[in-house]
């Protein structure tokens, strides 16, 4: 590899991936208002799970989801661009693995906003819709049935689309680029998420999530993974087990 394109396709990457559009977006749709603030309700308690992160989802929580996907389609395209500007140039080569992680660490760290960001879950997929668009289904299913049917709790089944992602690139391509592409997808995602699951494992040995009378009390589905849980749900899947568990 070319060392030089190596740091054009990191700071490309990372310093595009670091525009906020959740603070561009919320600057328009609620004006004087902290996006930071948001808050989800925890279904069955008088409490509210206060974010920490600044993305789509704090935009769906305080706008509605009208305005929390025009933010994660602006996250994800400013991945995918830059991902995909650099695979068509060098396609021989996997630059552009490095333009998609660097694009996500931009996110989630942004120097922009003294490195405080989301998550990364849009700007993840917008990368995957240039590395391998197949990894998005696969991911989402596994780790949707992980979350929900093994481990039961919505938070957690988010969390497992970014796990499954590891043995897929291995499976799928089986080389080292791929695989360090995963992980460290995965580490920007943990260590983004740090301040959440602490909040996520107190309220949950205080009892909270399991005030609502079954085991997916855990956090609105607007939280996690919004349209996808309400798909799930009109199929009958998660409606079902619900009643099951709180019997």
């Amino acid at each position: 590899m070319n060392l030089v394109i190596v740091l054009l396709a990191s700071l490309t990457g990372y310093f595009i991936g670091a525009i906020s559009f959740t603070r561009i977006v919320g600057r328009y749709v609620l004006p004087g208002e902290d996006v930071s603030k948001a808050e989800i309700p925890i279904k069955g308690s008088d409490k509210k799970f206060q974010l920490s992160s600044f993305g789509a989802t704090s935009i769906r929580a305080k706008a509605g989801p009208k305005y929390g996907c025009l933010t994660s389609g602006l996250d994800m395209v400013k991945v995918a661009l830059p991902t995909l500007a650099f695979r068509l140039l060098y396609p021989e080569m996997n630059y552009f693995l490095i333009t998609a992680a660097a694009g996500m660490a931009g996110h989630n760290f942004p120097v922009y906003y003294g490195f405080k960001g989301g998550r990364g879950m849009s700007p993840l997929y917008g990368g995957l819709l240039v590395v391998d668009w197949m990894a998005i289904p696969v991911a989402t299913i596994v780790g949707l049935n992980i979350g929900f049917w093994i481990i039961r709790y919505a938070f957690l089944a988010y969390c497992g689309v970014v796990l499954t992602l590891i043995p897929w690139f291995w499976f799928r391509f089986g080389d080292m680029p791929h695989l360090i592409y995963a992980l460290s997808v995965n580490l920007f995602f943990w260590l983004a998420s740090i301040p959440d699951l602490r909040l996520y494992r107190d309220y949950k040995r205080a009892g909270e999530f399991e005030k609502g009378g079954n085991r997916f009390a855990g956090l609105d589905s607007e939280f996690t993974l919004g349209p996808l849980m309400k798909v799930l749900r009109r199929l009958g899947g998660i409606k079902h087990r619900e009643k099951t568990d709180s019997s």
